[in-house]
């Protein structure tokens, strides 16, 4: 029978292997992102709960039709000051960021569906109203009821290295085609992307996977 205060010597030691288990976790398999705005509706809804695959063999292999997750490339979003005037909390939340439970709010993340890869062109729209790719018109069962493909024309070649993303509620979305005066000229470093959103964890009437979708058939 183990001594109480065996187990609290123990104690500090579990911890440590817990934090470091799931800072391992966090850098090199999954990740847990929070759905701020209605951006990528309805596919992934507001306050939903993402899990994000970053096992390098995989997430760094990113296909049209893909919904990722990605640092905020050229400011893309509001800067983000601190979580909260009080001391105390803040530490809480600063120890939440280390591990994983919070996004650092230092390195801002956007989630879209890659609607376009290294080489390719992308046109919106054909005489039908649909984007093209490649001179291929694409199907896009995601887009929001009610939504066009885009209410915006453009006609853009992604450079290698780089994607073309869009949300998939494309009235509420400020993806690459509001982007093209920054620096990418609102293309997406591969660099930037986290990895691919596989799965909604919580709520848990949203509980799902998040299946890949190829754009292009």
């Amino acid at each position: 029978m183990r001594r109480k205060g065996s187990l609290l010597r123990e104690l500090p030691i579990l911890v440590v292997v817990a934090l470091v288990v799931s800072l391992l976790i966090k850098t090199f398999l999954v990740q847990f992102f929070y759905i701020p705005s209605g951006s990528m509706e309805n596919t992934l809804q507001i306050k939903d709960r993402v899990a994000v695959n970053k096992v390098p063999f995989l997430s760094r292999n990113i296909a049209r039709g893909d919904v990722v997750v990605f640092r905020d490339p050229a400011g893309w979003l509001p800067e983000i000051t601190d979580y909260s005037t009080n001391k105390y909390v803040a530490k809480v939340k600063t120890g939440l960021v280390a591990v994983g439970v919070l996004p650092n709010p230092a390195k801002q993340y956007l989630v879209k569906r890659v609607i376009g890869v290294g080489g390719d062109h992308i046109v919106c729209c054909d005489k039908a109203g649909l984007l093209t790719v490649n001179g291929t018109a694409i199907t896009e069962p995601y887009i929001f009821a009610g939504n066009k493909p885009s209410d915006m024309d453009f006609d853009v070649t992604v450079p290698k290295g780089k994607i073309w993303v869009m949300g998939d509620h494309r009235g509420a979305s400020a993806d690459s085609r509001y982007h093209q005066e920054d620096i990418n000229k609102g293309f997406v470093p591969l660099s930037r992307v986290t990895g691919r959103v596989v799965a909604v964890i919580w709520p848990f009437k949203h509980i799902t996977f998040v299946p890949q979708i190829n754009v292009l058939k």
